[in-house]
């Protein structure tokens, strides 16, 4: 494996394992029945997104300016809608209205919609290794999620639901259609615009949201919830995305969204909520497998340089 790859296969990692804890610790900090001293879902999509721009801004001064063109920057603006507003703000809608088991389940078909819709956008072809790997990951990450379905004690939801699996669909949106502009340019600078972009809609759109939390009764647990989805959900892990975008496949990048539940299977593991057998062995090793599938697959750069020969 090349060093870019190896790059961008540890950039998907440190994304991944982030936000496999992503879910958990937004329940705990989203207003509830069980928890009515939380924070809105609309203003937490306000944090993260005015947040992380004002992090990838204040990191773009210590780097190369890099000047993007207008054509670029329309579709900076129209994959910020799809990659950060539609996909954090209908994510977090769902789930304040649904149980993180199911939200987890939802997250399995974006490898899937981004397989099909790179055949579409980027005329990837869906090959026998590619769709084997992708049903691989599936299963086991279905089977993982299965097998934790105890003690979670949150209520599913048809609506909350539907906006996880629309959330879904425009981040599988974003991770095709927009590939090539994400690729041009550096990771802080796509992000800064990006995020950007979604902090205005934010401010203009969520500003009631703001403005109805009781900042002074927010508990300090969930003050550090609000910091670990900003700097660490929101912030790390957009900056590692582009990097995995840069060197590997969509389908690829999408299919480390099957270790998600993997990390938050050993999560609770360690904190003693759960406790990991050999059938939680044979769905991680699937996920893991699929994963190693899909990257072993041909890309249609790879297909067509063998038609040429």
């Amino acid at each position: 494996m090349d060093k870019g790859k190896l790059k961008g296969h540890a950039a998907l990692w440190v994304a991944n394992i982030v936000w496999g804890l992503n879910a958990p610790i937004c329940k705990s900090v989203l207003v509830s029945e069980s928890n009515p001293g939380g924070v809105d879902p609309f203003a937490l999509s306000a944090y993260r997104m005015v947040g992380a721009c004002l992090l990838f801004w204040t990191a773009s001064l210590f780097l190369p300016r890099e000047r993007v063109s207008r054509r670029d920057m329309a579709a900076l603006f129209f994959a910020s809608v799809f990659g950060i507003q539609l996909n954090q703000m209908l994510f977090l809608w769902g789930l304040s209205l649904t149980s993180p088991i199911d939200s987890s389940i939802i997250a399995t078909i974006v490898p899937v919609l981004t397989m099909v819709l790179a055949t579409v956008f980027l005329r990837e072809p869906i090959t026998w290794l590619k769709s084997g790997g992708v049903a691989l990951g599936c299963f086991g990450a279905l089977l993982l999620v299965a097998l934790s379905r105890h003690g979670g004690g949150q209520a599913s939801s048809v609506m909350g639901d539907a906006l996880c699996i629309v959330s879904a669909v425009s981040y599988a949106v974003y991770l095709t259609a927009f590939r090539d502009t994400i690729v041009k340019y550096s990771p802080v600078t796509t992000m800064k615009w990006m995020f950007l972009f979604a902090a205005v809609s934010a401010a203009a759109i969520y500003y009631r949201p703001l403005a109805g939390v009781d900042y002074g009764a927010l508990e300090p647990a969930t003050w550090g919830g609000i910091g670990y989805v900003v700097v660490c959900s929101t912030f790390v892990s957009y900056l590692m995305v582009p990097v995995g975008q840069r060197f590997l496949r969509p389908t690829v990048v999408s299919m480390y969204n099957y270790v998600q539940p993997v990390v938050a299977v050993v999560f609770t593991v360690l904190v003693g909520l759960d406790t990991f057998g050999p059938a939680k062995g044979v769905a991680a090793a699937c996920v893991f497998a699929g994963v190693w599938l899909v990257t072993k697959s041909r890309s249609r750069a790879q297909m067509e340089a063998e038609g040429r020969r």
